[in-house]
């Protein structure tokens, strides 16, 4: 990363970093090679690649406070917001499979 992208936003340096790895993955290079190419450091490769594994911990807000009104199954029952301001509605009727899986692919 260049001096220049340092006064990047957290996004921009996290989205280059994924750009980087994956370009790494598909090369078949070494991670030597590839850093030196790449003009980055190993360490710097290495910590980003351990960062970017982790799955980021899910975070809930208050959406409502009292008493609800009475949900039908098409109603929401529990509403996540995501960081990046989507909102994700569960109704009550909701398959517990189909919402592991929609879980599992917000966390990768």
């Amino acid at each position: 990363m260049t001096k220049a992208d340092l006064g990047k936003s957290a996004e921009a340096r996290i989205e280059y970093w994924r750009a980087r790895i994956a370009e790494h993955e598909r090369s078949g290079m070494s991670v030597g090679r590839f850093c030196q190419e790449q003009q980055v450091t190993e360490q710097s490769f290495y910590v980003w690649r351990k960062r970017l594994r982790q799955p980021e911990p899910i975070r809930f807000a208050l959406v409502e406070h009292g008493a609800a009104p009475a949900a039908t199954a098409a109603e929401p029952m529990l509403e996540l917001v995501l960081k990046t301001g989507d909102r994700l509605r569960i109704g009550r009727g909701v398959d517990e499979a189909a919402l592991r899986t929609v879980l599992a692919a917000l966390r990768a």
